[in-house]
C-alpha cells in the first residue's frame, strides 16, 4: 500500500517532484556547469499532491492538473522543501506553464 503523501496543498497549490538536473554538465576537472548558464528554461517535474483548486466568486474552480502529470513550470515561482532528503516545490497552479504528454 502506498504512504500517503506528507504534504497537503491548501488552495490552488500543487507540490512537484523535480525531474534530475539532467542538462548539467560535468567538465573534465569536476566542475557541473548548471543548464541554467547556457538559457533559462523552464523546470519540469512530476506533480505529487494537488489542492482543492480556488475559489472565484463563490464557486470553486478545479485544478487542471492532476497527482502523476508531468509539468514544466517557471524556475522563479515556487518556495523549496526538503521532505526525508527529497526535494519538492510547492508552486500555484498559475506557475505551470503545461503539462507533458
Amino acid at each position: 500500500m502506498a504512504k500517503k503523501f506528507e504534504i497537503t496543498p491548501l488552495g490552488d497549490r500543487i507540490v512537484v517532484r523535480p525531474s534530475d538536473k539532467e542538462g548539467e554538465k560535468k567538465l573534465a576537472s569536476g566542475i557541473i556547469i548548471p543548464e541554467t548558464v547556457d538559457k533559462e528554461r523552464p523546470a519540469k517535474g512530476k506533480v505529487v499532491a494537488v489542492g482543492p483548486g480556488k475559489y472565484e466568486e463563490g464557486n470553486r474552480v478545479p485544478m487542471q492538473v492532476k497527482v502523476g502529470d508531468v509539468v514544466l513550470f517557471s524556475k522563479y515561482g515556487y518556495d523549496e522543501v526538503k521532505i526525508e532528503g527529497q526535494e519538492y516545490y510547492i508552486l500555484s497552479e498559475s506557475g505551470i506553464l503545461g503539462i507533458l504528454n
